[in-house]
């Protein structure tokens, strides 16, 4: 007997298929998700239909976490970059799935519960989009 069940990777029409032909709603959609590619009109698709939304490549597997933007908001709020990206996607609502095999970035990547990112620091950090997919590059 199935409770729950996730996807990958959805879109707003693939989630809405679903919907339509299913009686199970997705407990979480898992889609890449960064400062840079800010799927909002998914976001708050999935926040409208209680559909959990799963962030991977939060950090951009690194290739842009030394964005001057990030770098400084990092300064700004005395944090790593990884942090601040970190953070703001929790401040979104999301569930974050960082990657790092290094003890020491795994810990730096949990320490981001003592801090909150302003509203208008979470708007330039949206700004940011440009629809960068870090899978794709």
């Amino acid at each position: 007997f199935i409770k729950s069940i996730g996807v990958s990777n959805y879109s707003i029409s693939q989630l809405d298929h679903l919907l339509q032909n299913s009686e199970i709603t997705p407990a979480v959609n898992q889609v890449e998700f960064s400062p840079f590619f800010y799927q909002k009109d998914l976001l708050e698709y999935c926040q409208s239909k209680k559909i959990i939304l799963e962030a991977y490549s939060p950090l951009t597997r690194g290739k842009r976490i030394n964005d001057k933007h990030i770098e400084e908001m990092a300064l700004k709020y005395q944090k790593s970059p990884a942090q601040i990206m970190i953070r703001w996607s929790l401040q979104h609502g999301n569930v974050v799935l960082p990657k790092s095999s290094k003890k020491e970035r795994i810990q730096d990547n949990f320490n981001v519960f003592d801090f909150s990112i302003s509203d208008q620091d979470m708007a330039r950090l949206d700004a940011l989009n440009e629809n960068y997919r870090a899978l794709f590059k």
